[in-house]
């Protein structure tokens, strides 16, 4: 396997640099923390440059807020400059890694997303009897620092290289305090073993692929499933043989554990595709007996809950003046474009032709309704 290095030029490089705030910032750069950095922008990147030159670079504490998606989750948000730091060290080193990943994983990869891996799940669900769907139990805050840093070692050589990333690993603030005991542990080793990752990051996502980049590989080439796909930590195998599926699920739970892993005990299950299941927001339910089979899209109703609750923060920063005009269209187009996804022509007619935004100074109101639709 081959490791690169040489590559610590190219990460603290002042075009990258650049580059990286430049990304950072974006749908974000009205931000008071993101202006005050902007307004000396070329002394904030020396400054960053030299600290990663000098190894006295350290990580900001995180700002924690739990939202409810719908379970409750902690979320952490590093400080500006951080973030910046995260581009610039994933512009390098994505590209090495994510050219080793399977086609079918699906989350944080450019090109791919979401409804790529909708079409992908439809693809399988129509053509298959069975499935095994699996959701790992608590994955963020259970990803194990050693074992991730040993991953990532197998990819990169380069040291000044990994010492950012240890440095952005170990920054991490805890996620979980669950003990969790694997074979061969003593008493300390949950205790003794960091753990957890920041879902906020973009280096978090990016690590929480690479983690699972190795299973991924194992359910393809040593258990021979040729229908797999995976989402972060949801994953999915199809086949018309059960038995099959059986077995798999016993490899994965023993592979699983050698990262310090378990399967979600409920949101596991081996099942009849014809019964209909979630992925990625919708529920797929075919309707035909007959492969490969029609299905029915449906949004799930925990995504419409959710949806609401947007709208209805969209329309009271627009009437207060928070949201122009042209962001309000914007967004509204980009979770319509989402529901187009699913069979959802009525639905969106309703959603839309409910909700009106008024805008200030002037008492004039903009009604979004089924106009934003183009068929």
């Amino acid at each position: 396997m081959k490791r690169y290095g040489n590559l610590w030029s190219q990460v603290v490089s002042f075009e990258n640099l650049l580059q990286a705030s430049r990304q950072a910032q974006r749908g974000k750069r009205y931000r008071p923390n993101v202006l005050e950095f902007n307004y000396n922008l070329e002394q904030e990147l020396f400054r960053l440059q030299s600290e990663l030159h000098q190894k006295t670079y350290t990580p900001g504490g995180y700002r924690t807020f739990r939202i409810r998606d719908p379970k409750s989750r902690l979320i952490s948000a590093a400080p500006y400059r951080d973030r910046v730091v995260h581009h610039a060290l994933c512009n390098i080193i994505v590209p090495i890694i994510e050219r080793t990943f399977i086609n079918d994983t699906y989350a944080n990869r450019s090109g791919y997303g979401t409804h790529r891996a909708l079409k992908r799940f439809i693809e399988f669900t129509r053509n298959h009897r069975y499935i095994l769907q699996c959701d790992i139990r608590k994955y963020f805050p259970n990803l194990d620092h050693a074992i991730l840093k040993t991953i990532l070692r197998r990819k990169i050589k380069c040291s000044d290289t990994l010492w950012l990333i240890d440095r952005i690993i170990d920054g991490s603030n805890p996620q979980g305090e669950d003990a969790e005991y694997f074979p061969g542990d003593d008493l300390l080793a949950p205790v003794e073993r960091r753990k957890g990752l920041p879902i906020g990051n973009l280096t978090s996502q990016f690590f929480a692929n690479a983690y699972l980049n190795g299973f991924d590989h194992f359910v393809k080439e040593q258990l021979k499933a040729q229908c797999y796909l995976r989402f972060v930590d949801d994953f999915a195998l199809f086949s018309d043989d059960r038995s099959f599926l059986e077995a798999a699920r016993g490899a994965i739970e023993q592979y699983l554990t050698a990262l310090r892993l378990r399967l979600h005990p409920v949101k596991s299950q081996l099942f009849e595709t014809r019964q209909g299941a979630n992925f990625v927001g919708f529920r797929i339910v075919p309707t035909g007996k007959a492969f490969p089979r029609e299905v029915q899209i449906r949004v799930r109703n925990s995504n419409l809950r959710r949806a609401r609750h947007r709208l209805r923060h969209l329309q009271q920063d627009y009437t207060a003046g928070q949201l122009s005009l042209a962001e309000l269209v914007q967004r509204l187009q980009s979770w319509e474009a989402h529901l187009r996804h699913g069979d959802t022509h009525q639905l969106r007619r309703q959603i839309f032709d409910r909700w009106i935004f008024t805008a200030p100074p002037e008492p004039s109101s903009l009604k979004i309704s089924a106009s934003l639709e183009t068929n």
